[in-house]
């Protein structure tokens, strides 16, 4: 079997791409994630959380997400926090229940 060390490694060179080449205009067919080719078909109130220091998928990436998005709330970057921490920031947590309770009923 694939051991979880390989399994990671074999991630992100796949979403390195995006990373890499943050402009570019196509989703190749290793990019796991095509969030970006998706996004504009989201019809509902759409929260983009991202990390500064994300070190796995690159901050310009949750910026291109909020920027195609068709119905953005206001965005959170958690200043600091990288890939598989941001949910230890308190602003985390306060940002998900007040997008729950206020940006949800408001629209």
């Amino acid at each position: 079997g694939i051991n979880a060390e390989y399994g990671k490694q074999w991630y992100q060179r796949r979403v390195r791409v995006r990373v890499a080449c943050p402009d570019t205009k196509k989703t190749w067919c290793f990019d796991v994630f095509p969030s970006i080719e998706k996004i504009s078909s989201v019809q509902a109130p759409t929260l983009i959380i991202h990390g500064t220091e994300d070190e796995v998928i690159d901050f310009s990436a949750g910026l291109q997400l909020y920027e195609r998005c068709p119905k953005p709330v206001d965005p959170l970057w958690v200043e600091g926090a990288g890939h598989n921490d941001i949910e230890l920031y308190a602003v985390y947590l306060d940002r998900l229940k007040s997008f729950l309770e206020k940006d949800l009923a408001t629209k």
